[in-house]
């Protein structure tokens, strides 16, 4: 009868060190574009102007991405329970893909408003576009600026930070588009600068929804490279065969693997399951490793690599 061992040994400096907060960069953020939104909506409005309320709608979504960010930043951090084994860590995948959503589906909304109006131009207030445009930039780089240390490795708060940034740069171009219509007078300025802001938006959160799907998909994170965690594996002394590799994203910052070794000598020691978990929290930012050794005395149903 085949052995199997399901001793794991876990490296806790590797499992305790929460994600670092950014609950008053979020709060910070979250009031001051939801300010900005009512100052873009009402004077969008008394100006007549598509490229202020496409702004407005794009900050708008990003409010609500950024309580989606910070829901799941805080909901990470919960204790697992009897039903949600693995806590709500992938709260922050979901709270990712979520924001990419309601940012390209407020960007259709802008863009179709911009259209229409290419063909029937309104008079629009210039100076007043460019003042409140200009606080945008304020407060989108403001934002940016509290959220820029965790915009690696978390793509929740890359996500938030990038989209800030981006806020930032349409911000401007609103701008500049408020001058060129004082300078030439040329109304139609107004709702050809929505649909450039339009396709900023779809450019900046493409990778983000495609990240954040792949990561929804239980893809291997972009950043590990399987072939080398599998030979990484079959090289360990020992062991004849890995099979049931399988690595996926817990959350948007943590990485669980399991994996069945095949070693025919027999059982290792207990040295080898924390040298293994600690290379491969090193080499490839697996914090979450399961290991089952087989001693290979009767075919596994799992080795088949189609087999999951």
């Amino acid at each position: 009868m085949a052995l199997h061992d399901h001793e794991h040994h876990h490296d806790h400096n590797s499992h305790h060190h929460a994600p670092t907060s950014f609950g008053t960069a979020f709060a910070v953020g979250t009031l001051l574009n939801g300010g900005l939104v009512v100052i873009q909506i009402v004077y969008g409005v008394l100006a007549h102007s598509t490229a202020l309320l496409a702004d407005a709608a794009h900050n708008f979504g990003d409010v609500l991405g950024l309580l989606l960010a910070w829901s799941a930043s805080v909901a990470v951090r919960w204790h697992p329970t009897e039903r949600y084994t693995y806590g709500f860590r992938s709260s922050s995948i979901l709270a990712a893909l979520l924001n990419a959503v309601i940012l390209l589906v407020a960007t259709g909304a802008i863009a179709w408003e911009a259209i229409q109006r290419l063909f029937e131009p309104h008079p629009v207030a210039g100076l007043t576009v460019m003042v409140v445009a200009a606080v945008g930039i304020v407060i989108n780089g403001l934002t940016a600026w509290m959220l820029m240390a965790g915009r690696h490795g978390d793509l929740n708060i890359r996500g938030a930070y990038l989209h800030m940034l981006a806020d930032a740069a349409v911000s401007g171009g609103v701008v500049i588009a408020g001058l060129a219509i004082l300078m030439s007078g040329w109304n139609w300025i107004d709702p050809l600068a929505s649909l450039v802001i339009s396709g900023v938006i779809v450019w900046s959160t493409w990778g983000l929804l495609r990240s954040s799907l792949n990561m929804s998909l239980q893809a291997v994170p972009s950043g590990i490279e399987p072939g080398k965690v599998r030979s990484y594996l079959e090289q360990l002394p020992g062991v004849a065969e890995v099979h049931d590799l399988h690595i996926w994203p817990m959350s948007t910052t943590e990485t669980a693997l399991t994996c069945h070794l095949i070693m025919p000598a027999g059982h290792p020691s207990g040295d080898f399951f924390i040298h293994v978990e600690a290379e491969l929290h090193e080499r490839f930012r697996i914090q979450h490793p399961t290991i089952q050794i087989e001693l290979g005395e009767r075919p596994c149903k799992l080795a088949p690599a189609h087999v999951v």
